[in-house]
């Protein structure tokens, strides 16, 4: 595995900041402001029924248990915690406010429907609704300075430099000489593409600078490493298009938005970790038993782990139940197992057939270098006929753009086993790029269940 390259030295700013680290601040961030919402929520409404009744009655029980709840889900429907929202203090108030509305109207709604609301005040009951209001936009007015303070810390801008580059740079923005690093955007360098997308990990935005011919294949890598990314197109400066995305007073297209938000993939890591805790206690049992036949069975190691790409095009180490002899094992995946392969032991032949020697991912799942669903990751000597999985279809960097699954739309469609020919890659690429297309929580429910009709598989060897 190449050694991580890093932008400067310690990768750190001089005020000891982490580049990589804006993501975490800003889910941080988003945090604490919901977290506080929905404690501003609670004490208006008790606020509310202390003023109107001398003590805490129904109405603050009513508060805890529905409004501040109804309250939560409303904010994340209309994305009151995200980057765009915060920065602008109109939008992000808006938004509080429609939340705040909207929860009110449901909890109307649900006592009318119980009959019970002949018990609640009026008067407690909106005047908490103002009192919460009130509290949401106090909260919300000191944000955009904030943001502005943290500057680079809280969105992170790079500027990848290919070619000569005379343009003034404002100081949030961080310039990479791609030449400097010995960078350069060959779409047949997994290696490569490994290490640029090291060094622009955690960026919120990626703008390149390069020449025509060079366009095109930095456009790919752009797309593969999961970040809104665009091009500098001197050509049109002069036009002087609306707006800036850049940052830098000159003409761009944006040719990458990135697959999920932070938003969705928070969702997603919850999910993961939700199910990945649940199915690892459950099957903790069945995983001692498989180890200890693995042990007895033939000598060596229980796991077996093995490099392969993962988020973003960077490489990660995959575990798994060892299913073949220490001697005989293929590190680089340069040969595909096949029917009766003498590689594979006795212990391995029923694991492998029953999937059970991927258990171990759950692993992955839960240090967050998987997930329950996405692209299968492949090792990178994989083979679909004669050529390099990449070789046969440039798309292939791109379902790297989320995080690889234990199990995947391709998987649950029967493409699995050898890559005996081109097509079979094919059949795998068109579904993974599918379930990047048109992803939702709902789509990785309904994998999981099918993946449990398809665990014994034909291919499976």
């Amino acid at each position: 595995m190449t050694a991580q390259i890093p932008v400067r030295a310690g990768d750190r700013d001089p005020d000891g900041w982490s580049y990589s680290d804006t993501q975490a601040i800003r889910a941080t961030l988003y945090l604490v402001l919901a977290l506080s919402d929905a404690g501003i929520v609670a004490a208006a409404f008790g606020l509310s029924d202390l003023l109107r009744h001398g003590n805490f009655t129904d109405m603050a029980t009513l508060s805890y248990w529905l409004i501040v709840p109804i309250f939560m889900a409303a904010s994340l429907y209309v994305r009151a915690y995200s980057y765009t929202t915060l920065i602008a203090r109109h939008l992000s108030i808006w938004k509080a406010a429609t939340a705040m509305v909207g929860a009110t109207a449901a909890t109307i709604m649900i006592l009318f429907a119980a009959r019970n609301s002949t018990d609640i005040s009026r008067v407690a009951f909106f005047t908490g609704t103002l009192f919460s209001l009130a509290g949401l936009i106090l909260i919300r007015l000191p944000l955009p300075l904030l943001i502005k303070h943290l500057g680079s810390h809280f969105f992170r801008r790079v500027l990848i430099v290919d070619g000569p580059f005379d343009h003034p740079i404002p100081a949030d923005i961080e310039r990479i000489d791609a030449a400097a690093l010995g960078i350069r955007p060959e779409i047949t360098d997994p290696l490569m593409l490994h290490r640029f997308s090291q060094i622009v990990a955690g960026a919120d935005r990626v703008t390149v600078s390069c020449t025509v011919e060079e366009r095109e294949r930095w456009s790919l890598y752009l797309k593969s490493v999961d970040c809104y990314g665009e091009l500098l197109i001197p050509e049109l400066h002069n036009v002087e298009p609306l707006g800036d995305p850049s940052g830098l007073g000159l003409a761009s297209v944006c040719v990458s938005i990135g697959r999920m938000d932070l938003r969705n993939r928070l969702l997603k890591r919850g999910l993961d970790l939700v199910l990945a805790s649940i199915a690892l206690i459950a099957l903790m049992p069945a995983m001692v038993i498989i180890a200890l036949a693995i042990r007895i069975d033939s000598p060596g190691p229980i796991l077996f782990r093995q490099q392969r790409m993962g988020r973003a095009n960077r490489l990660f180490e995959v575990l798994k139940f060892r299913s073949m002899y220490v001697d005989l094992a293929d590190q680089r995946g340069d040969q595909s197992t096949r029917r009766g392969d003498p590689r594979v032991t006795r212990v391995g032949r029923i694991i492998r057939a029953t999937s059970l020697d991927e258990l171990p991912q759950l692993l992955n799942v839960l240090g967050g270098s998987m997930s329950l669903v996405g692209p299968r990751p492949h090792a990178l000597g994989s083979r679909a006929g004669d050529n390099l999985f990449w070789q046969v279809d440039r798309r292939y960097w791109l379902r790297h753009t989320t995080k690889p699954g234990l199990t995947g739309l391709a998987q649950v469609r029967g493409y699995r086993g050898t890559t005996a020919r081109e097509d079979d890659l094919i059949k795998r690429l068109e579904s993974d790029m599918e379930y990047l297309t048109h992803w939702s929580l709902m789509t990785d429910l309904t994998i999981l269940v099918r993946t449990v009709f398809v665990m014994l598989h034909k291919n499976a060897y």
